[in-house]
């Protein structure tokens, strides 16, 4: 395995188990290679999502190569749309570079387990950003029966 940086993810949740959870699940699949870290709740512990945790939490996975952002319920994503718009984004506001890193930052259409689970292993595997983010929207069409 490479010793390059590898793209981080971010997990957005109104719940903060919820978020914490997923990225429990992520991270033992994905092993200690990629940076996971969950962003759920209110700063005060309720349900809701919170740009500073956010933030934060971009931080925190990013080590150079990308952060990969996937959101739980449509407010989450209307949260994370007004973080990138404060970044500087592209037309959809769907992706914006860290000012202070330069980092690259981009929220996936994805359900938040299995754009996780594609996610994480797709990063694991040393594969750039927009691979990444390929990887968890075709989570979108995933079928369990």
């Amino acid at each position: 395995m490479s010793d390059a940086p590898r793209v981080g993810l971010v997990l957005v949740s109104h719940s903060e188990r919820l978020a914490e959870g997923v990225a429990e699940l992520a991270a033992q699949l994905g092993g200690n290679d990629v940076p996971i870290a969950a962003a759920g709740g209110t700063d005060d512990g309720g349900l809701g999502t919170s740009i500073e945790k956010i933030e934060r939490a971009i931080r925190e996975a990013d080590r150079g190569a990308g952060v990969l952002l996937l959101a739980d319920l449509g407010s989450a994503v209307l949260t994370i749309k007004a973080l990138l718009d404060e970044f500087g984004d592209d037309a959809d506001g769907a992706e914006a570079e860290r000012p202070s890193s330069g980092t690259r930052v981009v929220l996936a259409d994805a359900p938040l387990v299995e754009g996780a689970v594609a996610a994480v292993v797709t990063a694991a595997a040393g594969a750039d950003l927009d691979a990444v983010l390929a990887s968890a929207e075709e989570a979108r069409s995933y079928r369990k029966l």
